[in-house]
């Protein structure tokens, strides 16, 4: 019984030495078993917090709850590449929102500019062809118009033949204009077969009918009457008197009938030896002190 009991009274002292060892480790437990509560409650805190940022953001979830199978090693691998792409990013431009608002809107200023520009591009086509067909049909008008005025002064000036303007080309705009003329008597197939004389006419002609047409003020003329004979000079200088009613005429000649036509003559003289005079005659006034009392 003794042997019993000591033996039991071992086993008292062995079972109170482990209750000492267990409460002794009891407060460490205790404070692991609360760290491990608040660490659950904080990844529950960031897991409700991340499905929401997933959501909101319209995270593929089924994606990522096949990418949470893998291995940690496949996972760190990806996250080390992700992490290194968004590095290589560079640095956030927190002004980026800023910048692309200035740049719609300079879009959208250069959109409207450039409808504009397009609008008047339109517009002045528009204009163009407009003044296009204006003035094809003004051109055509005026050259039927000078067509006969020539027609009607080329025989006045020659005493007859003919003479007539053809165009060259379709296209009114950029068509040259050829003048075809025929003295009497004459068979030419080229203006370079006629005389002086005869192309310094069929010049006269051209020009006179312009003239008729569209009358100035003054018409200067330089000694287009040096190549005429006096037959043509006579013709030439009717048609000026007939023409001096709507344009002065000022001329430079040395021909005697020309002269003879002007109503004042303008003329150099050198009386003394390197001195130049211009002097001035007035044809009427002359005649009335010519004519005896």
């Amino acid at each position: 019984m003794q042997d019993k009991l000591a033996q039991i009274q071992e086993q008292g002292r062995e079972q109170y030495a482990r209750v000492q060892a267990l409460q002794t480790k009891l407060p460490q437990l205790q404070a692991a078993t609360q760290t491990a509560l608040l660490q659950q409650q904080e990844a529950l805190i960031n897991a409700k917090r991340y499905h929401q940022n997933l959501t909101e953001r319209a995270a593929d979830l089924d994606a990522l709850e096949a990418l949470a199978k893998e291995s940690p090693k496949v996972l760190n691998s990806s996250i080390g590449s992700l992490t290194q792409q968004i590095e290589a990013l560079g640095a956030v431009n927190l002004a980026a929102l800023q910048e692309l608002e200035e740049a719609r809107e300079r879009d959208g200023y250069y959109r409207s500019q450039s409808e504009d520009v397009q609008a008047a591009i339109t517009l002045l086509e528009e204009a163009i062809a407009q003044i296009d067909d204006k003035t094809k049909a003004r051109f055509k008008e005026t050259f039927d118009a000078v067509n006969g005025k020539v027609q009607t002064f080329f025989p006045t000036l020659f005493g007859g033949g003919e003479a007539t303007l053809k165009m060259i080309g379709d296209d009114l705009l950029t068509a040259g204009v050829s003048i075809m003329a025929r003295p009497p008597g004459k068979k030419n197939s080229t203006i370079h077969l006629l005389s002086g004389g005869e192309k310094a006419l069929t010049a006269m002609s051209l020009v006179f009918a312009l003239f008729s047409l569209n009358p100035a003020p003054f018409c200067l003329l330089d000694e287009v009457d040096a190549p005429l004979d006096d037959a043509n000079t006579s013709r030439f200088c009717n048609l000026v008197k007939e023409m001096s009613a709507q344009t002065q005429f000022l001329y430079i000649s040395h021909n005697r009938l020309t002269m003879e036509m002007a109503e004042q003559l303008v003329g150099v003289t050198m009386q003394e030896k390197g001195v130049s005079r211009v002097v001035a005659v007035d044809i009427k006034q002359a005649l009335e002190m010519a004519e005896p009392n």
